[in-house]
């Protein structure tokens, strides 16, 4: 679902210019991911990015590595292609559609390294619960889209979603949870802090990780 909010003029200008050079429009086909960084590298994907301040930062860490980052909220969108522009990523492309079309239908199987998804929206409303990304559906496609010893990390800060997600990966049989009795993780040390968590530890919220990895 596309979420309103204001789009900058910045943002908009990214979208108009920057789109062309980093963006990925959606088709019901695979991608060719080579050709589409001009190289063969270990790939990741980041799901729902929010402004892609996360994405951006480990792109700039890892240049050896390609980032595939998916977000339908246009001013998150143009705020990322922002941060390409300006730290000179080469390694990014942006998709801005449902994910779990993109990954269905144009990300080919067994070819991503890591699949981020930090903080989804929870739907806390139990009628709305349907809306949740993770679903069981949803879990085996995103395995079979990991090269075998790929990683699935995830990250909530609400913990009825936190229990729902475990129940579901734990079920998943091309899976296996990393952590000691098939639990929640520790904190990755790789990850910075996105702000939508900074507000959250400033609201005294816990967050609760998952981390799977392809069998």
């Amino acid at each position: 679902m596309i979420r309103g909010g204001r789009t900058t003029t910045a943002q908009t200008r990214a979208l108009e210019e920057l789109w062309p050079l980093f963006g990925v429009d959606f088709a019901p086909q695979q991608l060719d991911l080579d050709r589409l960084f001009g190289r063969s590298a270990p790939r990741a994907i980041e799901i729902g990015f929010g402004n892609g301040e996360h994405l951006a930062a480990l792109a700039g860490r890892h240049p050896e590595r390609d980032y595939l980052g998916i977000e339908v909220h246009p001013p998150g969108v143009g705020h990322l292609l922002l941060r390409i522009e300006a730290q000179q990523l080469h390694n990014v492309r942006v998709s801005r559609h449902d994910a779990t079309e993109v990954l269905a239908q144009q990300i080919p199987p067994h070819c991503i390294d890591q699949i981020l998804i930090l903080f989804p929206d929870p739907w806390h409303k139990k009628r709305h619960h349907k809306r949740r990304l993770l679903q069981p559906a949803f879990a085996q496609c995103l395995a079979e889209r990991l090269r075998t010893g790929g990683r699935l990390e995830i990250a909530t800060d609400w913990q009825p979603y936190a229990e729902h997600m475990l129940q579901v990966l734990n079920a998943c049989p091309l899976l296996e949870n990393m952590s000691a009795g098939a639990g929640y993780a520790p904190r990755s040390t790789e990850r910075a802090a996105t702000r939508f968590e900074k507000r959250g530890e400033r609201l005294g919220h816990d967050v609760w990780e998952l981390m799977y990895r392809r069998r």
